[in-house]
């Protein structure tokens, strides 16, 4: 009989035992998830994001810590899958923010990229006009000295007709003249050769 307490008695504290074993796992088990999901939460960046997958998953850690030891794997595994979920949410959502967040540093530098190029267009244009109108003013320059020139020209060659036509008329007085002289020195002579003789002919 006082065996069979004694083998009672070991058979009790070793149950004793193994419970406390198993409550200590479960204390465990049920801290390390929380102390993973609290650094989840207090991140800077990850803690602002997959909110309702945080909440999901600690009232997965509060059914761990009251779950019987029959529930308690399924439980477990639960609870395990939800940190799992929220954190890797976390990371998603992260990372699908960064990445809008490149795309609109994208197209904002594609804009400018936009903006510098039409500035630059629209500066070779304005160059090219200027070069444009500096052309057409220089030819209006050109075509208009070229007129002047070709007016002094024709201002030239009237100038040279009307002294051609002067030194004509002054040649055609000068033979006049010539001819006319020779004329009188002619009637001269005459005169004179009439005068010798009236006077040669008296008595």
């Amino acid at each position: 009989m006082k065996r069979a307490a004694t083998l009672f008695a070991a058979a009790a504290m070793a149950l004793g035992i193994v419970g406390t074993a198993q409550a200590r796992r479960d204390d465990i088990d049920v801290s390390r998830l929380t102390s993973n999901l609290d650094q989840l939460a207090s991140d800077p960046v990850l803690g602002n994001y997959a909110q309702a997958e945080q909440a999901l998953a600690r009232n997965a850690i509060a059914q761990l810590a009251e779950a019987s030891s029959h529930d308690r794997p399924h439980a477990l595994y639960m609870a395990e899958r939800r940190v799992d979920l929220a954190r890797a949410s976390a990371q998603l959502q992260d990372a699908q923010t960064k990445l809008a967040q490149l795309d609109r540093e994208h197209d904002q530098i594609q804009l400018e990229n936009t903006r510098r190029e039409a500035e630059t267009a629209r500066r070779e244009l304005e160059r090219q006009r200027l070069q444009y109108q500096m052309a057409q003013e220089e030819a209006q320059r050109l075509q208009a000295q070229g007129e002047a020139y070709s007016q002094a020209a024709e201002q030239a060659q009237a100038e040279a007709a009307k002294a051609k036509r002067l030194a004509a008329a002054q040649s055609r007085v000068a033979r006049a003249a010539k001819r006319e002289a020779e004329l009188a020195a002619k009637a001269a002579k005459a005169m004179r050769a009439q005068m010798q003789q009236d006077s040669g002919g008296k008595p």
